[in-house]
């Protein structure tokens, strides 16, 4: 008989009941380290006080009233988004693969506005996870995503990633947009080269293209910049966010300049949820929180501390781990040959810590933004735990 929650989940048998930080407990008493974050949503952790406060203020006031009114929480946190990036202009949405969807839309409406009609084409990489809708696994052309799908849209052409020479190749007159995640997630936090980021950008450029950074999983400081695509230097023409926005409350945003937004006037795009009042008091309230004086510095200095910590432990198990790598509190690790990531994720959360998967053998470590050193020196003694149990062969 199946289940009444559907089935689509290999789900771990825990629950639980409550977190605090980057602290988590089931409801049979055991606590985790959590450097899963929700698969780098908890952005400031659980139960983070200011966005506990911010979140019942504005429940007890107003959830919802569509929007065929003025929300003062968009137009408050939209402005805060263009002041600190390249964007001019925001549509809110509830999830990643919504904003990517919008993304989309952007692009197709541009050309066709700006008489280009043709241009329905989008060059995207190998490895990139964009979302679960029909279009966005036709973009990732993954077989365990797309088998059983089909026919998807064919309006996406894969390249290798951080190749430009095979997108560059790629180029057809019916191009639109290229389309790229600075640092994979799903693909096994793999970060694109600063050249080749800056690349893109002059690429795009040449061609009349514009230029999509799918920051969903990499925006709100968790590479140690407010979005990942500043390291680099250049700038996006869309780009949607999500996961890290609502520090765990469902909001996603897609942002883009003037130009690229010509063709989205009234009735174009909408969202019955998108940029509730309750949505929109948590994404202000993360803001509040990221905006801080010394945030930054904190995330910078922890996820130095971490990923050298990381860059030990693969120093002293090669038969373990092969390399560490990302950016900020994005990091990986590559596991050897002779270990299975899988294996090692169920062993790492056996001994005390939660992480996730990815593509490429690898585990990615997400640890909340406002991780203290010592639950840094706490994971790391998990993890070398771990290596000495795999090196040991008692891990099975």
């Amino acid at each position: 008989m199946i289940p009444t929650v559907m089935p689509t989940y290999a789900r771990i048998d825990l629950v639980f009941e409550r977190g605090e930080g980057a602290n988590i407990w089931t409801v049979d008493g055991r606590r985790f380290l959590d450097f899963t974050s929700g698969i780098a949503v908890n952005l400031l952790g659980h139960a983070h006080p200011y966005l506990v406060q911010k979140l019942h203020e504005q429940a007890q006031k107003l959830w919802h009233v569509s929007n065929l009114f003025r929300v003062a929480g968009q137009e408050s946190l939209s402005r805060r988004l263009v002041d600190s990036t390249f964007a001019d202009t925001v549509f809110f949405t509830n999830s990643g693969v919504e904003a990517w969807e919008c993304a989309v839309k952007v692009v197709r409406k541009y050309h066709h506005e700006t008489g280009n009609p043709q241009k329905t084409r989008f060059i995207v990489a190998g490895g990139a996870f964009h979302g679960r809708s029909t279009t966005a696994i036709a973009a990732a052309k993954s077989e365990k995503m797309v088998k059983g799908f089909g026919p998807l849209l064919d309006a996406f052409d894969q390249v290798a990633f951080d190749n430009l020479n095979e997108l560059r190749a790629a180029i057809t007159p019916e191009t639109g947009a290229i389309m790229v995640e600075p640092i994979l997630g799903e693909g096994g936090v793999r970060p694109a080269s600063v050249e080749y980021l800056k690349a893109l950008r002059e690429t795009a450029d040449e061609f009349g293209l514009l230029l999509v950074f799918d920051e969903i999983q990499t925006g709100m400081a968790r590479t140690g910049k407010l979005f990942a695509h500043e390291w680099a230097g250049v700038t996006p023409d869309v780009m949607p966010i999500a996961k890290g926005i609502g520090g765990g409350f469902p909001v996603g945003a897609c942002l883009a300049t003037e130009k690229a937004a010509v063709g989205m006037t009234p009735g174009t795009h909408g969202s019955t949820f998108g940029g509730n009042p309750l949505a929109m008091a948590v994404g202000n309230a993360v803001m509040d929180v990221v905006e801080k004086p010394g945030f930054m510095e904190h995330v910078n200095r922890i996820g130095d501390l971490l990923e050298g910590r990381l860059d030990e432990l693969v120093s002293r198990y090669p038969q373990v781990l092969e390399l560490a790598r990302g950016k900020g509190l994005m990091l990986g690790l590559k596991c050897a040959a002779t270990v299975n990531s899988a294996d090692f994720v169920t062993r790492l959360r056996e001994n005390g810590l939660l992480t996730v998967g990815a593509a490429d053998n690898t585990v990615r470590v997400l640890p909340p933004l406002v991780v203290a050193e010592a639950e840094v020196e706490e994971a790391i003694d998990i993890i070398d735990r771990t290596c000495r149990q795999f090196a040991q062969g008692t891990a099975s």
